[in-house]
């Protein structure tokens, strides 16, 4: 899954939304436990340059288990730790996913991507969520559906294992390996949906990402290339082998690199649209495959 703290970074970088520990992606704690939380809690927290201090305060007393833990937890948050690697959770799409450390944070800007998708799909839809880090796109688009034959695969070892535990409600399954590598060949040309958030941070831009980002997630979750675009290539050129016809592509990129991202797409054989969203500071490229061609 591609690259959601305090510090927005460039608008540019697929973390501009939101570096991982936005509380924009949990839940909202509750003003009764906000007012339990500790002032010295609040206190570490904000001197560690926590902006959100007060609503990360509440969600980590309301996660600990006796106040040993809670000193624990702030403790690693105060070091750095993403504040979704502390909880084990992040919040996506009304879903509470599981987050284990190292895994790459679902950011609140790619739920666009999961409504673009739910909005072409049908009950019953063959789902694939490539690059599915925790498996958080998989998991809330069969949600969404309420039913799905959902497929997903990473690199990844330490995400895969996370991705599991988030699809197993849906009866998903999840490979390890390289992009479509791993894939049971039955698969091929009966995708109906296709989700890929590839990393697309250009390389020398990496070191530009929050440090929650850049520290605590894996790089190859986030490091697209020279451009940012050499993973979506490879995805792209292989989809239309994937996808059944009328299938669709969903990728999510930068605004600046929305133009080129369309060529791949198109150069690969699919149709492609661009959608917005100004909300969420979000671009989505549908790539979708001609119902009449043969891939």
């Amino acid at each position: 899954m591609s690259a959601s703290a305090s510090t927005p970074s460039t608008p540019s970088t697929p973390s501009s939304e939101s570096s991982p520990s936005s509380p924009s992606s949990l839940s909202s704690p509750s003003s009764s436990s906000s007012a339990a939380a500790p002032s010295g809690v609040v206190a570490r927290l904000r001197a560690a340059g926590c902006v959100f201090a007060e609503d990360e305060a509440c969600l980590l007393v309301s996660a600990a288990r006796s106040a040993a833990e809670l000193t624990a937890m702030v403790d690693r948050r105060v070091a750095g730790l993403p504040l979704e690697h502390v909880l084990g959770w992040a919040e996506f799409s009304g879903l509470r996913i599981a987050v284990d450390p190292g895994v790459f944070v679902p950011r609140r800007r790619t739920e666009f991507l999961v409504r673009r998708a739910a909005a072409l799909a049908r009950p019953g839809a063959v789902v694939l969520d490539l690059c599915c880090g925790s498996g958080a796109l998989g998991a809330a688009l069969a949600a969404a559906l309420g039913r799905a034959e959902l497929y997903a695969a990473d690199i990844d070892p330490a995400a895969v294992r996370c991705a599991r535990r988030n699809v197993a409600a849906a009866g998903g399954r999840v490979y390890e390996g390289d992009l479509y590598e791993p894939l049971p060949a039955a698969l091929r040309g009966r995708v109906d949906v296709l989700l890929a958030n590839v990393p697309y941070v250009p390389t020398e831009e990496v070191g530009l990402l929050p440090p929650e980002a850049r520290i605590h997630e894996a790089r190859v979750a986030l490091d697209g290339g020279a451009d940012g675009l050499d993973v979506l290539r490879r995805v792209a050129a292989e989809a239309p082998g994937w996808l059944a016809p009328g299938g669709s592509l969903l990728v999510e990129t930068s605004e600046r690199q929305a133009a080129l991202a369309v060529e791949t797409l198109a150069s690969a054989g699919l149709t492609p649209r661009v959608s917005r969203s100004e909300e969420l500071y979000a671009t989505v490229i549908t790539g979708t495959r001609p119902p009449g061609r043969t891939a």
